[in-house]
């Protein structure tokens, strides 16, 4: 065998799984791991049984697979062997077997104590996809309370190795070097122009690479549809000795064996997604051209699943792929980037379980009978708001009981390799939903076609009707929908696509507002619209199933048209009539209806006329909250008695602002009988409510250390105003006359702010200090007082005379 550098780490890697059983092993790609460890382990004969490797991807798989059996000079299938989505070649002698990571999944569901396999490599960990980080956790559970000598090795290629062997209980690291050449990265002068498309300037820079350089040239493009533009750009371009090879998960096997293999006689360019970055081993490259965009699944809240989408490399994946070209000889590297935006690009990619949906992985752990993802060891632990929403669908599904314990249907779900959503329709309305769910799994094959899925499902019937570019996407959903309807149970009654859409999305159900415009209100709650030329745009119930990401009001890319008898053949159980008795924002009053719903839907809406008095009561309730107390100045006066004896330490309950709304239940409730409008509210005089929220005892302590009213010497009742700075009282000075004792209140004797006025009304002085005014300033004020009013008393010493407020009679 040629020598590869993870050869010399294979000694050190063999005596720690001997010692440990488990370890974290570092090596750079190219290094050689893939296909050289499990055969070491093999010839080590640590492993009592089979030793299972996981890839992330069906590629990747069968070519591990066939390289190790090439290099024991066997066909796979015998001593190597391989199991994927929908293919497997394995026998009885097979002693390693590649999978793709959810296989793993299902064969420790199946078997948590995985009999007969002795050793689990995760290979390419430093990818973080969903599936391996639950293999792992699932594995190292198992170990812990089945299998003590199970082997677990985790390789990686640039992951931080020490969060991973801690959480697999202090694991040994190995680290292996890699062996490479100087490659010269090249960018771009000046960014690309706005509006120019991504395929026409990656052919350009291939065209230019080709030109420059010597040796194959392994090209990263996003996706399927990007190398299909950039490989009809490029034909009749490029020289004619260049070989162009596709390179995408999706493409048969067949062209998927020719790019990998050597090119030949001629130069090879392949054009590939990320596969090509880490999992493969293609000879002979020396080139390398980085469009600069990667496609990774995230949770589309538009969608409801996992959708893939198209963003910017990572600084980690733009290195992983410029390290391709240094494989055999020295090479250069384009970048369709200048070296300025590279400063832009995050360090790494997210790890799966941050950004993907999470309803697989939640229903998973609820068959594995965990109460959560705490109970397993996570490397990244799953978001909490995710995770609820993932819980709170599988139990809207019947999947979870409202413990979040698994149910029999859950289980029936779990066995079906689609999302919940998608298991569910397909457990309810049989092998008929196969083609739906097998699409709704893909990209809209017919962007631009209007948003009824029923055109997709006759393209699917007869493929020759679509247009060219969307045969190949059509042909594999067909396949994919034929193999999902081999799994599906028999149903009762076949369903139209808009009852099977209705099963999978009970929380898109679309019912049409009023008005001319197709705007609908979703049974979620949210809001959406139709283009208004879209044949669907005269439906009164829709199921919508893809929706862009506006916020406010979606646009609904995708739907299934609905009838009301439909929704209730498969929601009947969900549809029900509730009373309904709230306050209206728009109309400013509580409304009282009867309505028959599904989620937000209403079906029928009609006037409820009998409604409680409690319930619209606590209607009206929601109307203050929104509109605000109808303040009197009775009430505030008493309002603020209350405040100014509860700062003095007296106790009493809260009457601040905040406090009176936080407790509006509580004292106003019992006062809101017959209103029903905000005009009625404006009517409400709140010091009944207010005063009824003392008990007798504090009323009677309020009265007695902060008085409504202060009485004067002549008996009258004046009003003290509590809401100012200081308690006030305004009155005519001749009324104070014999008063020598400055008025106070409350428990800490606070003097009141005595405005005294003029024979006319008019303020003279104001004081908190009766007495000492009447030793100093009352002189000044009498001699100026007396040329104005002379009918009236002014006294030499105030303190001795009689209160008054007559004038002196004439004569």
């Amino acid at each position: 065998m040629t020598a590869l550098p993870i050869d010399s780490a294979l000694p050190g890697l063999i005596a720690a799984l001997g010692d440990a059983g488990r370890a974290v092993l570092q090596a750079p790609p190219g290094a050689g791991k893939t296909t050289r460890v499990p055969l070491a382990l093999l010839d080590a004969g640590l492993a009592r049984g089979r030793i299972v490797m996981l890839e992330p991807r069906r590629l990747a798989a069968r070519a591990a697979a066939e390289r190790m059996a090439e290099t024991l000079g066997e066909k796979v299938g015998q001593t190597v062997g391989y199991r994927i989505r929908g293919e497997a070649k394995t026998g009885k002698a097979t002693r390693i077997e590649v999978v793709t990571e959810g296989i793993l999944t299902r064969m420790i569901q199946s078997d948590p104590e995985l009999s007969g396999v002795g050793a689990v490599i995760f290979d390419e960990f430093h990818e973080r996809s969903l599936n391996a980080d639950l293999g792992l956790a699932l594995t190292w559970e198992l170990r812990g309370a089945l299998r003590d000598d199970l082997i677990v090795l985790v390789m990686s290629a640039t992951l931080d190795a020490a969060p991973v062997a801690a959480l697999m209980d202090g694991a040994p690291v190995i680290t292996s070097q890699g062996r490479s050449f100087p490659v010269d990265t090249r960018w771009l002068d000046k960014p690309l122009p706005k509006g120019r498309r991504l395929p026409e300037a990656a052919a350009d820079l291939v065209a230019r690479a080709v030109a420059e350089t010597v040796g194959g040239v392994l090209v990263f493009l996003p996706g399927e549809g990007e190398i299909r533009r950039v490989e009809a750009l490029l034909q009749g371009v490029l020289p004619g000795d260049c070989q162009l090879r596709p390179l995408y998960g999706a493409l048969p096997f067949a062209a998927q064996r020719a790019a990998i293999a050597p090119g030949g006689a001629g130069r090879k360019v392949v054009l590939a997604t990320a596969i090509a970055e880490t999992s493969l081993t293609i000879r002979d490259i020396r080139v390398v051209v980085d469009a600069g965009r990667a496609r990774r699944a995230r949770f589309d809240p538009n969608s409801g699943m996992s959708r893939l989408v198209t963003e910017r490399v990572t600084k980690a994946e733009a290195d992983q792929r410029r390290g391709r070209a240094g494989r055999v000889a020295e090479g250069a590297c384009y970048r369709l980037w200048t070296k300025g935006e590279e400063g832009a690009l995050a360090a790494f990619p997210p790890a799966e379980i941050e950004v993907a949906d999470l309803t697989g992985l939640a229903l998973e752990l609820a068959l594995w009978g965990a109460s959560g993802p705490g109970d397993l060891a996570f490397l990244t632990p799953p978001n909490p708001g995710a995770w609820a929403e993932a819980t709170a669908l599988l139990q809207g599904l019947g999947a979870l009981d409202a413990a979040g314990r698994i149910t029999a249907h859950g289980r029936a779900l779990a066995a079906l390799p689609v999302h919940p959503r998608l298991g569910h329709m397909l457990a309810l309305a049989g092998p008929a939903a196969a083609p739906l769910a097998a699409l709704l799994e893909e990209r809209d094959p017919l962007l631009g076609a209007g948003a009824d899925v029923a055109r997709r499902l006759d393209a699917l019937r007869d493929p020759g009707s679509a247009p060219a570019p969307a045969r190949p996407a059509l042909e594999r959903i067909r396949a994919e929908g034929r193999r999902l309807a081999r799994l599906a149970p028999a149903a009762p009654r076949e369903l139209s696509a808009g009852e099977m859409a209705a099963l999978a999305y009970p929380d898109r159900v679309g019912l049409r507002r009023k008005g001319d415009d197709p705007r609908y209100v979703l049974s979620g709650g949210k809001g959406a619209v139709l283009a208004a030329d879209d044949p669907l745009a005269g439906a009164r119930l829709i199921v919508a199933l893809d929706l862009d990401g506006d916020a406010r009001e979606a646009k609904v890319r995708l739907a299934a048209p609905l009838s009301e008898g439909e929704l209730r053949a498969v929601h009947g159980d969900a549809i029900a009539w509730q009373a309904v008795c709230d306050w209206s924002r728009r109309e400013r009053r509580v409304i009282a209806r009867r309505q028959e719903r599904f989620g937000a839907l209403i079906l029928e809406d009609r006037q409820w006329k009998d409604a409680p008095a409690e319930a619209v009561a606590r209607a009206m309730l929601e109307g203050v909250r929104e509109l605000g107390l109808p303040w009197t100045d009775a009430a505030r006066r008493l309002q603020a008695r209350v405040e100014l004896m509860r700062g003095q330490g007296a106790e009493l309950p809260d009457f601040s602002d905040a406090g009176l709304m936080a407790g509006l239940e509580e004292w106003l409730l019992p006062h809101l009988d017959g209103l029903r409008t905000a005009e009625d509210l404006k009517r409400l005089d709140l010091t009944p409510a207010l005063k009824a929220a003392l008990n007798w005892d504090q009323q009677q302590t309020l009265d007695r250390l902060a008085p409504p009213h202060f009485e004067t010497p002549l008996g009258r009742r004046v009003p003290i105003d509590y809401g100012a700075e200081a308690p006030e009282i305004a009155l005519r000075l001749q009324e104070m006359f014999g008063v020598t004792v400055h008025p106070t209140v409350g428990p800490r004797r606070l003097p009141l702010r005595v405005t005294l006025l003029s024979p006319a009304g008019r303020p003279v002085q104001t004081t908190m200090d009766l007495p000492g005014f009447w030793a100093s300033s009352y002189a000044d004020v009498r001699k100026d007082m007396r040329g104005r009013y002379p009918r009236h008393p002014w006294p030499e010493d105030p303190t001795v005379a009689a209160p008054t407020l007559r004038a002196k009679r004439k004569g």
